[in-house]
């Protein structure tokens, strides 16, 4: 799935729309530090009240909130044998196309039973499972908010899990206004946090408005902190690599070929080649053209004036560093951001915060055989109101 597939799919949670359609929920409330449900239950989803619906449907479209390689990232299953019958592919795609509840509910709690087998929690887990049918329709300018009973669409079933931790409420004193009179809160029953899901994922993948039954879309808790004991050994999905990872990975094939010393000239020609690459992206709506592998990497460093750079040099980094000549990186998750001071500079003395496009205003020279970090800037530099007074330093 790209950004635009979930976002479209994103903003159809919501009430009354025609658009996505949920028929049922099944929720297990699972005990901190236990291996065994307290409770489950399931049911139409139709049937709970309007204020459930929007808390469930406000939970589940966080699920699908944040950026792929940071929060959401496509999983590859891994492969099944023909024996084994508790495969979480298996599982989600029975599930889906059943007509029968009690079988779909049967195969939701045997992926929930998988989530406690090696796993405790610290606090009170509710897992949530729906599944229903998106519908896209197919005109592609379509503005998406109503269709008309003679457009077509495409129907897109889909199951959705979402893992929720619990709070206690804090003991509070209240005014009680039938008896006029203060009290202290005694009612501790938790409170299932729908803001702020701790994970979860979305089955199948969709492709061009196409079922992917082969990926699934995981949804991590926090921003590069993917559970990977979730996802290979509840998801049964293959590893995956963050933004983070990916940003890493960069950092050590250009060493490898370039060296551990740049100036920030040469830094900031590739911060723009892969700026470029996104804008391409961005224009064409394809992803794949910001894919780095060998030869756009060759490409990058070359274009921004690296020496001594080759097909032979940059291969062997890939294999040195990743092991795969074939790995393929995301500029997006390279590229710090264009539209902020998003390069950090630590010294002891001070934090620098610069947007890559600046960077080449920034050296470090020597100014009596000390070094220093020299900022061209073409405005006067103001301190706590002062106007600073230029010095000449160099001899």
């Amino acid at each position: 799935m790209n950004k635009k597939d979930i976002a479209a799919i994103r903003k159809q949670f919501k009430l009354d729309t025609d658009l996505l359609k949920i028929t049922d929920i099944y929720k297990v409330y699972i005990k901190q530090e236990s291996s065994d449900f307290y409770h489950e239950e399931s049911q139409p989803f139709a049937l709970l009240d309007r204020e459930q619906q929007e808390l469930f449907l406000t939970n589940f479209k966080k699920v699908l909130g944040g950026k792929l390689g940071l929060k959401l990232f496509e999983v590859k299953f891994q492969e099944q044998a023909e024996e084994q019958t508790d495969h979480t592919q298996r599982l989600l795609y029975e599930g889906l196309h059943t007509n029968e509840v009690e079988e779909w509910k049967t195969n939701m709690e045997s992926i929930a039973r998988k989530m406690v087998q090696d796993a405790q929690y610290e606090k009170d887990v509710v897992v949530t499972f729906i599944r229903g049918n998106y519908y896209k329709p197919t005109k592609r300018n379509h503005d998406e908010e109503e269709v008309a009973k003679q457009d077509e669409v495409y129907k897109n079933p889909f199951i959705l899990c979402s893992m929720n931790q619990t709070e206690l409420p804090k003991r509070s004193l209240i005014f009680d206004f039938n008896e006029k009179e203060f009290k202290s809160r005694d009612m501790l029953d938790p409170i299932i946090n729908l803001t702020s899901p701790i994970g979860g994922f979305v089955f199948p993948c969709f492709t061009d408005n196409a079922a992917d039954v082969n990926h699934i879309l995981y949804a991590a808790g926090k921003a590069n902190k993917p559970d990977y004991h979730f996802i290979e050994n509840v998801l049964d999905g293959e590893e995956i690599m963050t933004a983070e990872d990916d940003k890493a990975v960069f950092e050590e094939i250009v060493k490898e070929v370039a060296g551990n010393e740049m100036n920030t000239k040469t830094l900031a020609s590739v911060y723009d080649e892969l700026n470029s690459m996104l804008l391409v992206e961005n224009e064409e709506e394809d992803e794949s053209l910001s894919t780095l592998d060998t030869k756009e990497v060759e490409r990058v460093l070359k274009a921004s004036g690296v020496k001594d750079v080759s097909t032979e040099k940059v291969e062997r980094a890939f294999q040195k560093v990743i092991e795969d000549k074939t790995y393929e990186m995301k500029a997006s998750h390279i590229l710090p951001s264009y539209a902020s001071k998003s390069i950090k500079i630590e010294t002891k003395v001070a934090n620098i915060a610069i947007s890559p496009q600046d960077l080449r205003y920034v050296r470090q020279v020597t100014v009596n055989g000390k070094r220093c970090i020299l900022i061209e800037v073409e405005e006067d530099t103001i301190i706590e109101g002062f106007t600073l007074l230029e010095e000449e330093l160099l001899e």
